[in-house]
């Protein structure tokens, strides 16, 4: 129960609508338990028909009063009984709202390396399947063990009232119940473990089906996955079956238990009743309690898999909330910023793969110019980008924007002045406008900024031959879109919130020579009192920056301007002359 902690802030938070149920709970057990004495009182009257018969009574007025009583009892035990799950019920999908919404959130908080951690699927299935097992512990679990105490409290304490003796023998079987559900609930909550983490490893392959369907019809791999997807079906029945035999040799037990209860209530109850220390109305009155007793003694098993279920849920939950973001927000402070940037002796390297990505480099960016960065790949280029807009944090040394490390700016105002455009594009599944004007706020959208966002990107001449135009839908990851089209509206993207700090990072690579002049054309008017890093494997895209960075294995072997660095005829020159000669050989 110790993972089940964290929830306790929900129910107090939820305090009034718990507390109105529990009292709900014990209005409607009153009215059903002191039901059966009627029950009791009619048995014991019908002893006597004959005198009543002979005096000159009707005793069949009498059983219409007992039977009258018994079912408004009945009614008002399941109004109040319909209430309780009003509350509790209702409560239960409150929390599991909440649940979500804190999961979702710490998610959006954690740092770049926790994703590539933690697959996806798995992910997806805390949020969802975990939280709703945990819901059950919340609601249905929660109701059947306040209402299972009530009903004892309640009933046990009538029975003690009629006969203390047979009471106890009753009872007598509970004890063995109690010691049984204590082993059993552990080989619950191992089993229950397993079975979800099976459960994830069945979403995640389904996620990564489903999402790289076309390397998977590219290579005609379809029969393996779906092989793959039924060895993980077969474990995940495997495993499930492993807890049901559990729960069902539990259940059968339980009712074994109960069966001897009446048992005891018969023959017990009788040499009572032959020895006039209680009335035969009595013997019938318990064996209703024991039925009474039944449901929630055999619910037991039930809620004990649905705790154990849910602890185990939790325990997984709670492996994601307690992990700390790496990348952590040091100040509230709204600063602007100018988009002067200097690295000074920075290094850098990735922790999961211990690749060291950046060597002791440093140089800077006045405000309102163009720093070019080219490299062959792996060079390092990409992780400068990422650290600019701290998706990261350096190993050493510093990054200073407008002279103040970049660890005291504050961290959402940061990344809402810097216009990103990462190598790898991802768009949502919404409409084209929709993609465009993600970066800004739902107040400040504007159809003519998103229309001149795209000429500006040059896809507005390709979107208006959609047949939905802007509206059009572009599937998941953008995937009804070619290469081109998905960078040229990530870079409208960008452009659209009008940054002081743009960072392109290799998004022109999938566009045509020609296309690729347009865009840098148009984008030099947008950079204009702005600062801009262009990331590039290719000279074309870099030779008109003010400064040109070349990286070699995570240290800067050359830096000038394009002329200064063709005169010095080294590695620069050796890729501009390299990529004249594909151009020409792709041309011919």
């Amino acid at each position: 129960m110790n993972s089940l902690r964290h929830i306790n802030k929900y129910f107090f938070k939820y305090k009034w609508r718990l507390l109105l149920g529990i009292g709900f709970v014990a209005i409607s057990n009153f009215f059903a338990v002191y039901s059966v004495t009627f029950v009791r009182d009619a048995i014991d009257y019908l002893k006597d028909v004959e005198k009543l018969k002979a005096a000159g009574d009707n005793p069949y007025n009498q059983l219409l009063i007992y039977a009258g009583v018994i079912i408004g009892w009945a009614l008002v035990s399941g109004f109040f009984l319909f209430l309780m799950r009003q509350t509790i019920i209702v409560m239960s999908r409150l929390i599991e709202k909440d649940l979500k919404n804190e999961i979702f959130d710490h998610y959006q908080q954690l740092d770049i390396g926790f994703y590539k951690r933690n697959n996806t699927g798995d992910l997806m299935n805390r949020i969802s399947e975990d939280v709703s097992r945990v819901r059950m512990y919340i609601g249905p679990a929660i109701m059947y063990i306040v209402n299972t105490i009530i009903t004892f409290t309640l009933t046990i304490g009538v029975m003690i009232e009629v006969d203390l003796k047979l009471t106890l023998y009753v009872l007598l079987p509970l004890p063995f119940l109690a010691i049984s559900i204590y082993y059993v609930s552990n080989v619950i909550n191992k089993k229950s473990t397993k079975v979800q983490e099976q459960l994830s490893d069945i979403t995640t392959h389904a996620q990564e089906a489903f999402s790289g369907i076309r390397v998977l019809k590219a290579y005609g791999r379809e029969n393996h996955s779906a092989s793959v997807f039924e060895k993980l079906s077969i474990e995940y029945r495997k495993r499930t079956m492993e807890l049901v035999k559990v729960e069902s040799l539990f259940q059968p037990f339980m009712i074994l238990l109960i069966g001897l209860s009446t048992i005891f209530t018969i023959y017990i109850g009788g040499m009572q009743a032959i020895s006039g220390k209680i009335t035969y109305g009595n013997i019938a009155e318990f064996i209703v309690y024991v039925n009474r007793l039944t449901w929630p003694i055999a619910s037991l098993g039930w809620v004990t898999s649905l705790i154990q279920r849910a602890a185990a849920s939790q325990t997984r939950i709670n492996q994601f909330l307690e992990t700390k973001p790496e990348i952590m927000n040091e100040t509230e402070e709204q600063t602007e910023i100018n988009g002067s940037i200097e690295f000074k002796n920075v290094s850098f390297s990735y922790a999961d793969s211990g690749i060291q990505a950046l060597k002791n480099i440093s140089f800077s960016i006045p405000q309102n110019t163009s720093l070019a960065i080219i490299g062959r790949t792996a060079s390092g280029k990409s992780t400068i980008a990422n650290l600019l807009c701290r998706l990261y944090d350096v190993d050493s040394g510093e990054i200073l924007i407008q002279g103040k490390n970049i660890r005291k700016h504050n961290l959402n105002s940061l990344r809402d002045q810097i216009g990103y455009v990462p190598q790898e594009v991802f768009l949502f599944s919404d409409t084209i406008a929709n993609n465009i004007s993600f970066s800004v706020d739902s107040g400040r959208k504007n159809i003519n900024a998103i229309h001149e966002a795209a000429k500006n990107a040059a896809i507005y001449a390709n979107i208006i031959e959609f047949p939905e135009k802007f509206e059009t839908m572009v599937g998941e990851r953008g995937i009804t879109l070619s290469g081109g089209q998905k960078q040229r509206i990530s870079i409208a993207r960008a452009i659209i919130k009008q940054p002081q700090l743009l960072i392109f990072d290799d998004c022109l690579s999938a566009v045509d020579t020609q296309t690729e002049e347009e865009i840098l054309s148009n984008l030099k008017q947008i950079m204009k009192n702005k600062t801009s890093i262009i990331i590039s494997h290719r000279v074309s895209s870099v030779k008109n920056a003010d400064h040109i960075i070349v990286l070699e294995n995570g240290e800067i072997v050359e830096q000038g301007r394009h002329d200064e660095l063709m005169e010095k005829q080294a590695i620069y020159f050796d890729l501009y002359k390299m990529q004249l000669l594909e151009e020409e050989i792709v041309n011919t």
